[in-house]
């Protein structure tokens, strides 16, 4: 666990700048000490990471926010679109400083500005936020979401995370028990009343991101115990069959 001054000291990321991302849900601490000063586990240094990346191809949080946090949100898809627009931008300063170099040689002999051009940039990045975006799934929850207070996210997902506890406490169980089948169906019908409607289709998809290994593995194991995400989406699977 870090502190909220060593990730600041880390990142070069404010300490105000920590607190107000707090504040609008865009990163929560992992804890809070008795004393109430914030701890970063990990998985929330990743988070920022995610953060900083978009930060810099100039996406604003409450974009960032929607993004991360949505349920159909690819890590590793974003970080290869994040390191191919981030190639193009440096491409793009490297065209302008050659530019602006040969004003300072030879003087500006016509009136240039293809080079400011950021048509393919911003074409790309057209792409990649349909590609977030696109599912009715995805656009239902941002529309929840811009309807919600922080607060009330927050505790749509903390509820969210105590079903996953409950899966956790029947691992002893077999994913077709009608027990545990019963909680999916409870998982289910939580994730269509506070994010989106949740088909079988979408549960399905749902079930095999929470066993891929990702943030979702690792949050849910921790919530609930280690072996929860695969074990649900076992179950997860037996119930969309």
């Amino acid at each position: 666990m870090m502190t909220v001054n060593e990730v600041s000291k880390l990142t070069g990321v404010s300490i105000r700048t920590l607190q107000y991302y707090d504040t609008i849900g865009l990163l929560p601490p992992t804890e809070y000490t008795e004393a109430g000063y914030r701890l970063y586990d990990d998985t929330a240094m990743e988070r920022l990471q995610q953060i900083l990346l978009f930060k810099e191809l100039e996406f604003p949080l409450k974009e960032i926010k929607t993004i991360i946090d949505a349920p159909n949100f690819d890590r590793s898809k974003a970080l290869e679109q994040q390191i191919e627009l981030l190639t193009m931008k440096k491409e793009h300063l490297e065209v302008l400083i050659n530019f602006a170099r040969k004003i300072k040689t030879t003087g500006v002999n016509k009136m240039d500005f293809k080079v400011f051009d950021t048509t393919r940039m911003d074409e790309y990045a057209r792409k990649a936020k349909e590609q977030w975006g696109q599912t009715s799934e995805y656009k239902e929850y941002e529309e929840n979401a811009n309807n919600q207070s922080p607060d009330a996210q927050k505790m749509a997902w903390k509820n969210l995370m105590l079903i996953f506890v409950e899966f956790g406490k029947m691992k002893d169980k077999e994913p077709e028990h009608a027990e545990v089948q019963f909680e999916v169906k409870k998982l289910q019908d939580y994730i269509s009343e506070h994010f989106y409607k949740c088909s079988n289709e979408v549960l399905k998809g749902l079930g095999a991101m929470y066993a891929s290994g990702g943030e979702f593995t690792e949050n849910i194991d921790k919530a609930a115990g280690r072996g929860t995400a695969v074990f649900v989406a076992k179950a997860i699977e037996i119930y969309c069959s």
